[in-house]
């Protein structure tokens, strides 16, 4: 029997340009190494995998995947969690998985058992640079005042030219994006109530990218969980003229009954949620019929290896998934693998933005998004490693706990 790999040290990074990210690298006593990441408040990460996590990890076999998932799952406070110490355990799920398919010399799309399709459907998400990263200061997207970041400052672009942004898309290949020009009002009344002017408001980039554009441009209608149950059925009514891919996160998350009646109200698809951590959350939305497509984050629903079982069981509902990324690039390449795996992947989210400027800053390589799809190369694992200049960084913080 051949000797198994034992974990040996355990490190964690904090990056000052990146200061909500928490990246974790797994190393074993055979010389190999998986990295992962997740999002959010860093320091109760950080505290949960050099505490509790790294004295049930250490010396032991780091292919026990399932077990160990398991495990810490229960030492996070229970299957439902959807704190820090879910966060953590998704971050090293990632890396831990991507640790098996060095040691086993497959891409990730294999180990977890072999290709369904090429590539993936890709929409773009119109967020702007400063998102998830130290937000600027001043005024926001929309603002007559605001400066331009970058030329994909996609927010701000869907606010004050919502068809020349689709038209700018459509040209790269494109055929589906994301927008969420409602959320904007929700602070007026804290979500309980939006006027008619301001449905208004929020319907036109959807009404204007339609004129424009007709059946060539699919636009995702984002509900950020802002709204109560009659506002968000309000805004729906307005924008289903205009066919839009989908409602996403309509209602607040801790009520799917709330969700299922939102879902009762429209003919078009509902989506819900990367606000979601666990199977056993999502087989409640399922049984209640709350949504028609699945959203998690690899980032913090799990990881890879809770994102897999949701998937086989949101194919039994006859329900596709579509993962989320607005987040880091570590989770978005494990997603990109994961979809070209499931076979009821429907669509992966992507914001070109973060892939042409702050992502290749941290990692080596990133899925290759060409003509509306993304594939990733056969390299072994994730198929990407941080960058030089991230771990050279006087901006980096490292934090170790070994054997």
């Amino acid at each position: 029997m051949a000797k198994s790999p034992r974990i040996i040290r355990i490190e964690t990074f904090q990056h000052g340009e990146y200061p909500k990210l928490v990246f974790i690298k797994i190393h074993t006593d055979d010389g190999l190494y998986g990295i992962g990441e997740t999002p959010g408040s860093p320091e109760p990460v950080h505290a949960f995998i050099h505490a509790d996590a790294s004295e049930y990890l250490l010396g032991k076999d780091a292919s026990q995947l399932d077990l160990h998932w398991i495990n810490l799952a229960k030492m996070a406070g229970g299957m439902r969690s959807r704190g820090a110490e879910m966060r953590a355990l998704s971050a090293i799920d990632i890396a831990l998985w991507d640790l098996f398919g060095k040691r086993v010399g497959e891409p990730m799309y294999n180990v977890l058992g072999g290709r369904s399709r090429e590539a993936i459907k890709v929409y773009a998400t119109c967020v702007g640079y400063p998102f998830y990263l130290n937000r600027t200061e001043g005024p926001g997207p929309g603002s007559e005042d605001y400066v331009t970041q970058g030329p994909y400052d996609d927010q701000h672009a869907s606010m004050i030219d919502p068809v020349g942004l689709a038209q700018n898309l459509h040209a790269e290949g494109f055929r589906a994006m994301k927008i969420w020009p409602f959320s904007r009002f929700a602070a007026k009344t804290n979500g309980q109530f939006i006027s008619l002017e301001d449905v208004e408001k929020g319907t036109e980039p959807f009404r204007l990218i339609h004129e424009a554009m007709g059946d060539q441009m699919e636009v995702a209608v984002e509900m950020t969980q802002s709204w109560n149950l009659p506002s968000a059925i309000k805004i729906a009514r307005a924008v289903t003229p205009y066919k839009p891919m989908w409602f996403e996160d309509a209602v607040q998350m801790d009520n799917l009954d709330a969700l299922a009646q939102f879902r009762a109200t429209t003919n078009i698809p509902t989506i819900a949620s990367e606000n979601v951590s666990t199977r056993w959350s999502f087989r409640e939305m399922f049984v209640k019929q709350a949504t028609d497509i699945c959203m998690f984050d690899l980032g913090w629903v799990g990881g890879i290896s809770e994102a897999k079982r949701i998937a086989t069981m949101a194919e039994s509902f006859g329900i596709p998934i579509a993962p989320h990324d607005c987040v880091g690039p570590i989770a978005f390449m494990a997603g990109v693998h994961l979809n070209l795996n499931a076979t009821n992947a429907f669509i992966q989210e992507t914001v070109r933005s973060y892939n042409a400027t702050w992502y290749r800053d941290i990692v080596t390589a990133l899925p290759v998004v060409e003509n509306g799809f993304a594939s990733v190369s056969d390299d072994p694992g994730l198929g990407l490693d941080f960058t030089e200049k991230f771990l050279n960084s006087d901006q980096l913080t490292v934090r170790t706990t070994e054997l």
